[in-house]
């Protein structure tokens, strides 16, 4: 699926999440909270937080506060999923729409079928063990969340767990 494409899905999302807002904090520990509760559900371990690859989300993030576009960065040594929201949207919010693709994730086919799923494939990613992310306020008004994972994931033809 192209990259345009994933970018739609992930914004039809982001206009789900804004109905039900989220009072959750940004601090790394909430994002390690809600990508292990996915992992975990899996049986795929914890994942730890990690300051170079956060830093690393940061500096990113901070390059789309001009436009606020879901746009991946270019020679990133990392995974990334990326979101964007109004309102309170918190990064709690934005790991949650990239988990909510997990419906459309088919394991015994390896293959998303009914939707957008490599967001969801790259939080579980067994491999992927330190994260980082990171919560900017764009411009338009809107927020923009980059989580980076390391090591990066969904590699064609293998499996996330």
């Amino acid at each position: 699926m192209g990259w345009f494409k994933i970018s739609v899905a992930l914004v039809c999302l982001v206009g789900l999440a804004m109905v039900h807002s989220s009072h959750a904090q940004n601090s790394p520990q909430d994002y390690l909270d809600a990508h292990n509760a996915a992992r975990a559900a899996v049986g795929v371990g914890p994942m730890t937080w990690d300051n170079k690859v956060a830093a690393f989300a940061q500096n990113y993030a901070k390059s789309r506060i001009g436009d606020c576009k879901l746009v991946h960065s270019t020679n990133r040594p990392y995974g990334e999923n990326l979101a964007a929201g109004s309102g309170d949207f918190t990064g709690r919010a934005a790991v949650n729409l990239w988990v909510a693709e997990r419906p459309n994730y088919k394991y015994n086919s390896n293959s998303c079928v009914g939707g957008e799923c490599l967001h969801y494939t790259q939080v579980v990613w067994r491999k992927s063990v330190r994260l980082g992310c990171a919560r900017v306020r764009c411009n338009n008004g809107w927020w923009f969340v980059s989580c980076n994972y390391d090591p990066p994931g969904n590699y064609v033809g293998q499996r996330p767990y």
